[in-house]
């Protein structure tokens, strides 16, 4: 182990805790709200909310406080919020929360992020193996023979089934034994998701990885020392795809983050 690989991964390590428990980090979602088109109101919130083709619509007064970022002054009237799928997407706060209209499969949906929120309070950080590099192992990328995604239909943490759209697979060895993993992306970088067997133990229920982009060959590293708790091992409102077919590994990855610790 060279001191900057082990530097660069609790770098890394702490980047991660500050970026969960950061003002409107993961830690601070405490509502991810799915709209009609009827307005209607949301919990905790003033003004009424509903979505139509375009995006996420509000319509409030002024005294609400409602503040769309970027623009001046409070809402007074009808608003349109462009969902996190738009180039152009739209947040807005109002007092110390923020909000971020959502699309997921032509659903439309508005998270509310408090800095208030009891898991951001007792956060205590994020357990985690020991940086050790025998769990950085080359990989090669094959994507799949037409080039183009798939969408394999996976469960979500919200109980729903939605489709993931993978695009090959990576190949790698783990103590002599030869594994495959259901991948996605390919130029700007890899990701996947996976369980193995400390999954729901020892580790959250399930894990997510990233790979630099593969090379003309397809190769690129594989650092189970990176791999990463979802985001609704910190909240409950987010929605995340459990791994697909295939990406549950049968031997133990004592590496990478565990599980979130609270006090």
């Amino acid at each position: 182990m060279t001191a900057t690989a082990a530097e660069d991964w609790k770098h890394w390590s702490d980047g991660r805790a500050a970026a969960v428990s950061a003002e409107h980090g993961q830690l601070a979602l405490t509502g991810t709200h799915w709209l009609e088109p009827e307005p209607t109101g949301i919990p905790g919130l003033p003004g009424l909310w509903w979505a139509d083709a375009e995006g996420v619509r509000a319509r409030a007064t002024a005294a609400d406080g409602i503040t769309v970022v970027g623009t001046p002054g409070p809402v007074d009237g009808q608003v349109l919020l462009r969902p996190d799928t738009d180039p152009a997407a739209d947040t807005a706060s109002a007092g110390e929360l923020l909000l971020v209209p959502i699309e997921r499969e032509g659903e439309l949906a508005l998270r509310v992020f408090d800095p208030a929120s009891p898991r951001r309070q007792s956060f205590a950080g994020i357990s985690a193996y020991p940086y050790s590099p025998e769990w950085a192992v080359p990989a090669v990328f094959t994507p799949f023979e037409d080039g183009d995604a798939q969408a394999v239909l996976v469960p979500n943490a919200d109980g729903k089934d939605r489709p993931l759209a993978v695009t090959g697979r990576i190949t790698f060895t783990v103590a002599g034994e030869h594994r495959t993993l259901t991948v996605s992306g390919a130029g700007r970088g890899l990701s996947g998701v996976i369980a193995d067997a400390t999954s729901g133990a020892d580790t959250y229920r399930f894990r997510f990885i990233t790979l630099p982009a593969p090379d003309a060959d397809g190769r690129t590293v594989l650092d189970f020392n990176r791999a990463y708790l979802p985001p609704c091992a910190f909240a409950d409102h987010f929605i995340c795809p459990f791994p697909p077919p295939g990406n549950r590994l049968d031997f133990a990855v004592e590496a990478g983050e565990k599980q979130v610790l609270t006090r």
